[in-house]
């Protein structure tokens, strides 16, 4: 019955409609980034109109948009299938044997698995007419936590698990690590490839950054108002000296991560 069950589970993982609904989701993603990429320029400039540069705020953008609800499904089904394939990979895929290498290879594709299956339910949610706010989400989690005995040292741990990918994310920037994650096309389309990444990587790192330090903040002062998640953080950014023109460059820096997501759908390795 286990081999069975996981000859099945090969399967569909390898299956050539997992691969294409899976390459969609990473399209659908780079659509989400280069929402929130504008959403946070037209924060820096004033003319924001009240949308959260979040997830949840392109999700809204995308659901009043002509056609978005068909859209919207598309996205749905793209990153739930993006989301069981990185949820398959991290236990069917040997090629990391060694038990370090091995936890580390479970955890980090368990996370993207659960990451994109999560934003795939908030896009259905959308496309049937309802709404959820990531902020809302993270200052009620932060919120309960922080009424919990020793509550406060886990919202601290939440931050510096934040910041760790964080650091993780531009780091991965910065050398162009995730060239791994792609069959890099040669000539002037892969200097492009590259130079996306790495500005869309350290971007991503920056504002996630961001999250950490509000979570934190949040813990210190035990305030879960402060802890408001990406929203929040890119608002922050904008209180800083030559805040909004960091929030410009942290905004086209998800446009860019966003136009590398439609590359790695095309290049990435299943």
């Amino acid at each position: 019955m286990t081999s069975s069950a996981t000859s099945a589970a090969h399967s569909a993982k390898n299956s050539r409609a997992v691969h294409v609904l899976a390459r969609a989701g990473f399209a659908a993603s780079g659509v989400v980034h280069i929402v929130v990429g504008v959403i946070a320029i037209s924060l820096a400039s004033g003319q924001s109109g009240g949308e959260q540069a979040d997830q949840s705020g392109a999700l809204a953008q995308l659901a009043a948009a002509p056609g978005g609800v068909l859209l919207l499904w598309a996205a749905t089904l793209g990153l739930a299938a993006l989301g069981l394939w990185h949820l398959l990979s991290a236990f069917l895929d040997r090629s990391a044997e060694s038990g370090k290498d091995r936890a580390v290879h479970i955890v980090k594709n368990g996370a993207k698995g659960v990451v994109y299956l999560v934003i795939a339910f908030s896009a259905a949610t959308f496309a049937v007419g309802g709404s959820t706010s990531s902020s809302g989400s993270t200052r009620s989690l932060t919120a309960d936590l922080l009424s919990t005995p020793g509550g406060v040292f886990l919202v601290v741990a939440i931050g510096l698990v934040v910041l760790a990918i964080a650091g993780y994310l531009a780091f991965k920037g910065i050398t162009h690590r995730f060239e791994r994650d792609l069959s890099m096309p040669s000539g002037s389309t892969g200097r492009t490839v590259r130079i996306l990444g790495t500005i869309g990587y350290l971007a991503r790192g920056v504002a996630f950054a961001g999250v950490g330090v509000l979570f934190i903040v949040g813990a210190v002062t035990n305030d879960p108002d402060k802890s408001t998640g990406l929203d929040g953080a890119l608002r922050s950014f904008a209180d800083l000296p030559a805040g909004k023109i960091l929030l410009v460059v942290i905004g086209l820096g998800w446009i860019a991560y966003g136009v590398y997501a439609f590359f790695r759908a095309r290049y990435t390795r299943l």
